[in-house]
């Protein structure tokens, strides 16, 4: 198993003003309750489901490649950016990857676990790759081409063309609280349905997007409480790992007016303003866990894109989670910082110093 290169003291220059975030210890849910990654992840809590022996497979080749394997950590590569933002937006920094064999080769070198990517990406390289490093075909994505925009995840890939290329996961995104909502949930559960019956694991980004859901200059569609319901409906499809991007407030259903149910427990027992709390309480609702939680890596923002991953992957373990899918800010510079930023983020997870709140 790899060891971590990053040391406490790094650690802790890189996280600065937020250091505290090592030490912390919550007192809203006991971890101990908690199904947490560990090397018998696999045998201890899915093959209790009703997966079928080649999806327990799949999933334990996920669990067992790259620099954390055998861990029950994960650190996913995902690119299929070049859809949902353009391929200038996201390849222009750097090139070189609008070759998808630059981006296996990134996937590798990074030490990932797994890459996620389009049919087209992942087809055009498949013979030479799919048995170096799992693939994860990203069914459905969100074209911006349409004038003015609308944001509608649509099908751009089958089950069975994932399987045939060789993908040992497939994965999608819910944009739940959307008007196509209902739709996407119909499409999403039946694909996930097909792929376990084939024998592939699944992945599913649980995404919230409706404009409601800003309410008085504030956005709440990072809310700690919306996204963990968002969470809940994707472990109920049967998701066997859930991606969700990073609490950065909580209360959206007390702000929005007349709008679902929640419970008071949740606000004064539950949850605090602490990120490792509120990322837990997303944790508590993939089955507390039997669906890991991956956290999103978030966009790149240039020269704090190093202390950003490190201080996500700190939120994500110390709350639960089992790792970090993180893209932008790996490929949108030279391929030697991708790698080098990739593993700082998996040295958290190898790290014995930082533990489960």
């Amino acid at each position: 198993m790899a060891t971590a290169d990053l040391t406490t003291s790094r650690l802790e220059e890189l996280l600065g003003d937020d250091a505290g975030l090592l030490t912390y210890q919550s007192q809203t849910f006991p971890a101990d309750n908690l199904h947490l990654p560990g090397p018998d992840f696999v045998d201890r809590v899915y093959s209790i489901s009703d997966r079928n022996p080649q999806v327990l497979r799949n999933l334990q080749t996920l669990f067992g490649s790259g620099r954390l394997a055998n861990t029950g950590y994960v650190s996913i590569l995902p690119v299929d950016q070049g859809i949902e933002h353009s391929g200038a937006a996201s390849f222009a920094p750097n090139p070189i990857y609008f070759d998808p064999e630059n981006l296996c080769e990134l996937a590798i070198e990074g030490g990932c676990n797994a890459f996620a990517s389009t049919l087209g990406i992942l087809g055009s390289v498949s013979r030479k790759y799919a048995h170096k490093i799992p693939f994860i075909v990203k069914l459905n994505h969100n074209q911006l081409m349409t004038y003015p925009n609308t944001f509608d995840q649509v099908e751009f890939a089958s089950v069975q063309r994932a399987w045939e290329l060789g993908a040992a996961g497939v994965g999608a995104t819910i944009y739940f609280g959307s008007p196509e909502s209902n739709r996407q949930i119909v499409e999403i559960a039946k694909a996930f349905e097909e792929a376990h019956r084939l024998g592939m694991f699944t992945v599913l980004w649980c995404y919230l997007r409706n404009s409601g859901f800003k309410v008085d200059g504030v956005d709440y569609h990072t809310a700690a409480d919306l996204t963990a319901q968002a969470n809940h409906l994707g472990v109920t499809i049967e998701a066997d790992i859930i991606k969700q991007k990073l609490p950065e407030n909580n209360g959206g259903y007390n702000a929005l007016n007349g709008f679902g149910k929640t419970h008071k427990l949740v606000y004064e027992k539950l949850t605090t303003d602490n990120p490792i709390d509120l990322t837990r309480w997303q944790v508590i609702n993939c089955y507390l866990g039997r669906s890991p939680l991956i956290n999103s890596g978030g966009a790149s923002s240039g020269a704090t894109d190093l202390a950003e991953a490190v201080k996500t992957a700190v939120i994500n373990k110390r709350a639960g989670g089992a790792g970090l899918i993180s893209g932008r800010k790996a490929f949108q510079r030279p391929m030697d910082e991708g790698v080098a930023l990739l593993h700082a983020i998996q040295d958290v997870y190898l790290s014995d110093e930082v533990t489960v709140a």
